[in-house]
C-alpha cells in the first residue's frame, strides 16, 4: 500500500467554521476513514498542524481529535518543509498577509472566502501564486450541497425548459447578544474588522450563480444595517457598523443566448425563518419549477401546475404546498467541505483539475465590491471581466 502523507498548516481553525467544517468534518474525517483512497492500494493521508493565536483553544481541539501538533508562530511553521499546503480560515482582514507569506514560502494555497477585502488584493494573490508555481484553490462549498447538485441535474436534464428566474432566500435571526448570546462572532457586524453580509454572502452567490445558472452580467443591490447596536463575546455593547441585510438582483447570461435569467437573492441576519430551510432557491422555467433547500428539492412540472384565480373575497381554495413532489434520493452525499478538500488533495498529489482557483475567489470579491458600490450609488452596474 502506498500512502502520500501531506503536511497541512491549518490556520484559523479555532473559529466556528474552521473547527466544524474544515477540521472535524473534513480533515479529521478523512484521517478517521484511513485517508483518501485514490487507487486500489494508494491513499492520501493529511498530516495537519493546528495554528492559531490561542494555545488553550488549540489544545482543546487536539483533545477532541487526537491530534498533537500545534503552533502559535506562523513564520516558524511556514519555514518547515514538512508542510506543503497552507489553509487559511482566519478572519478576512488577516487573510491576505498570511496567504502572501505562505506563497513566498512555496506552499500550495487553499483558503476560505472572501479571499480579500478588495478585488485588487484578491487578484494579486492569484498573480503571486501563479508566479510562484504553487497550486491554489478557494472554498466554494455550496456547489456540493445536495440541494444544489440536484438542481444542477434538473437543469442538465432539461426539466425547466428555458430558465426564467431564480429566487433565493438566505438567513435567520442572529441575536443581538444582550439577553440571548449571539450565534455569530461580533466581528461580522463591524465593517472595520472586515464584517458585513454583503462581503460574506455575495461571494457565495457569485460562484453559485456562475456555475449553476449562468454567468453574472449585471447587478443592483440595496444593503441595510437593521440592528445598529449589538453586544460582543464579553457582554460589552458596540455599534454595528457593517450591513446585516442585502437585497440584490442579478442579470445572468442565458446559456445559448436570449434574454437574461433574473436572479433575486435576499441575505439577512435579521429575518425570522418561515420557509423550508435557512437557504431556499426557487427556480422557474417554461416547463417546470423547483424549490431547493440545503438537502432537498421539490418539483412542480407544467402538467402539475395549478390554475389559481385572484379572488380575495373567499378563502383560498388551493393548498399550494400539495402540488409539489419531493425529488427522490438517488445517491449518497458527503459533507460539501469534505468533498472539496478531497478534490484539492487530489489536485496537489495527482495534478487533477481544480478550477476553483484564487482567480475564481477574486470574482466573488469583485461582485461583493460592485454590490457595495451599487448600494452607495443606488444604480445598476455591469460586471466587467477581471483584468
Amino acid at each position: 500500500m502506498q500512502t502520500h502523507t501531506i503536511g497541512i498548516i491549518l490556520n484559523g481553525v479555532t473559529g466556528r467554521m474552521g473547527t466544524n467544517q474544515h477540521l472535524l468534518r473534513s480533515i479529521h474525517a478523512i484521517r478517521e476513514q484511513g485517508g483518501l483512497q485514490i487507487g486500489p492500494e494508494e491513499f492520501i493521508l493529511p498530516d495537519p498542524i493546528l495554528v492559531g493565536r490561542n494555545q488553550t483553544k488549540l489544545n482543546a481541539l487536539c483533545a477532541r481529535t487526537g491530534l498533537e501538533k500545534t503552533c502559535t508562530n506562523l513564520d516558524e511553521v511556514l519555514a518547515d518543509p514538512q508542510y506543503s499546503i497552507y489553509f487559511d480560515s482566519q478572519t478576512t482582514d488577516r487573510r491576505v498577509t498570511a496567504v502572501k507569506q505562505a506563497i513566498a514560502a512555496g506552499k500550495h494555497i487553499y483558503c476560505e472566502k472572501p479571499t480579500a477585502l478588495t478585488t485588487s488584493e484578491a487578484l494579486e494573490l492569484h498573480t503571486l501564486a501563479e508566479s510562484a508555481g504553487v497550486k491554489h484553490g478557494v472554498v466554494q462549498d455550496k456547489l456540493w450541497l445536495p440541494g444544489l447538485l440536484k438542481l444542477k441535474t434538473l437543469i442538465d436534464d432539461g426539466f425547466f425548459g428555458e430558465l426564467l428566474s431564480v429566487r433565493g432566500e438566505f438567513g435567520y435571526w442572529v441575536f443581538e447578544g444582550d439577553t440571548v448570546p449571539a450565534q455569530r462572532p461580533s466581528w461580522n457586524y463591524r465593517k472595520e474588522d472586515g464584517g458585513g453580509i454583503i462581503m460574506d454572502m455575495v461571494c457565495h452567490w457569485r460562484y453559485v450563480l456562475d456555475n449553476v445558472f449562468g454567468s453574472v452580467k449585471s447587478l443592483t443591490c440595496l444593503g441595510a444595517t437593521h440592528v445598529p447596536k449589538r453586544w460582543d463575546e464579553n457582554g460589552e455593547p458596540y455599534a454595528a457598523t457593517a450591513d446585516d441585510a442585502c437585497y440584490a438582483t442579478f442579470e445572468l447570461d442565458r446559456p445559448g443566448g436570449g434574454p437574461p435569467v433574473i436572479a433575486q437573492m435576499n441575505s439577512s441576519w435579521t429575518v425570522r425563518v418561515r420557509r423550508d430551510d435557512l437557504l431556499t432557491l426557487q427556480v422557474d422555467g417554461t416547463k417546470g419549477s423547483a424549490v431547493a433547500t440545503l438537502r432537498d428539492v421539490y418539483l412542480q412540472p407544467m402538467g402539475g401546475t395549478p390554475k389559481p384565480v385572484w379572488n380575495p373575497d373567499i378563502p383560498q381554495p388551493i393548498n399550494f404546498y400539495e402540488g409539489w413532489q419531493k425529488m427522490p434520493e438517488q445517491t449518497t452525499f458527503e459533507n460539501a467541505f469534505k468533498v472539496q478538500w478531497e478534490l484539492f488533495l487530489k489536485h496537489v498529489v495527482q495534478d487533477e483539475p481544480f478550477p476553483w482557483t484564487l482567480r475564481e475567489g477574486a470574482k466573488g470579491v469583485q461582485l461583493a465590491e460592485l454590490a457595495l458600490q451599487s448600494w452607495s450609488e443606488r444604480r445598476w452596474l455591469d460586471v466587467p471581466e477581471l483584468g
